[in-house]
């Protein structure tokens, strides 16, 4: 753990949620992206954390977090992280994500913005058509390979597929998809795989 931050788990909309909160100042939930965890922010928690309340939360299907059957929206999620940021005794926090992360915030602004002091969004938005093209599932010679969201759209399927293999995801993502995959350090490939392997 990071120091000057703790874990914790809140019961919330009906689901439990991890979350990592540290430091002193207004609030600042923070969210990764699929298939990160809260451990994808850790580099940026602790300078944050001198200015900002930093809660990084595991939104519902990540890390920690419960992965529960559906609920999977992104209402349902940005509800999640209200509820959680109510718990908390927040009225109004800055919120900030990435890749999916990026998307559940956005639908916290959306849905509640009196709750919204600032929005800070990296690496996504809201899904759309254009994303939807983007990500299809059988990219040309030498598009972006996204194959992930598509199979993710298979009920049941990936699961049983990715059983005891989700560290072979990690590093195809890592070698294929970050802009530096040398920074991305064995313990983080490590942590991410076993979050995986929690199930989804």
């Amino acid at each position: 753990m990071l120091e000057g931050f703790e874990d914790r788990y809140a019961e919330v909309n009906g689901t439990r949620l991890h979350y990592v909160i540290g430091g002193e100042g207004e609030p600042l939930i923070l969210m990764d992206g699929f298939p990160r965890t809260w451990h994808g922010l850790h580099k940026i928690m602790t300078p944050l954390a001198e200015h900002f309340r930093v809660i990084a939360v595991d939104y519902r299907g990540q890390g920690e977090s419960d992965k529960p059957e559906g609920g999977y929206d992104k209402k349902t999620m940005a509800k999640d992280v209200y509820e959680l940021v109510r718990g908390l005794g927040h009225e109004q926090v800055n919120i900030a994500g990435g890749d999916i992360g990026a998307m559940v915030a956005y639908s916290f602004a959306a849905n509640y913005p009196h709750a919204t002091k600032k929005l800070a969004l990296w690496e996504g938005a809201p899904f759309s058509q254009m994303f939807q093209d983007f990500a299809k599932p059988f990219p040309g010679p030498g598009d972006l390979n996204l194959w992930i969201y598509p199979l993710s759209q298979v009920e049941g399927l990936p699961a049983k597929l990715l059983a005891g293999r989700f560290r072979h995801v990690i590093d195809w993502s890592a070698e294929h998809l970050a802009l530096h995959p040398e920074r991305i350090s064995e313990e983080s490939r490590a942590i991410y795989a076993q979050a995986g392997r929690r199930g989804r």
